[in-house]
């Protein structure tokens, strides 16, 4: 199994980035996928998840009305839209794969991905 994530990079606030994970050697749309992030010195938190269809979608307040997770079964990818970015959204992203939104949300993952970094400068 693997979670290749992808589409991080440098960028100024107020501006955005998309962020990819692409699945392989699983049933993707048997997951519920999210993203997590981690900033330096701090622990790794929680930002979105999305269920096995696409029909239901969950953020923590940190990334509402900014952040916009989608999926697309097809090609067995994930999307994490980010607008509006301010410089403590800079942190490493993971994407992970769980059995259900309880699972994700207690960080009892079945896969993860290997990170790929956000930079927000001021």
């Amino acid at each position: 199994v693997q979670l290749q994530a992808s589409g991080g990079g440098l960028v100024q606030a107020g501006g955005s980035l998309r962020l990819s994970c692409a699945a392989s050697g699983l049933s993707f749309s048997s997951y519920v996928m999210g993203w997590f992030r981690q900033a330096p010195g701090k622990e790794r938190e929680f930002v979105a998840r999305i269920t096995w269809s696409g029909g239901s979608t969950y953020y923590a307040d940190s990334g509402k009305g900014r952040f916009t997770i989608s999926r697309d079964n097809a090609k067995n990818t994930v999307y994490l839209q980010m607008n509006s970015l301010k410089p403590e959204d800079t942190a490493v992203y993971y994407c992970a794969a769980g059995a259900s939104t309880a699972h994700l949300l207690r960080y009892e993952v079945d896969y993860w991905g290997q990170g790929t970094q956000v930079t927000v400068s001021s």
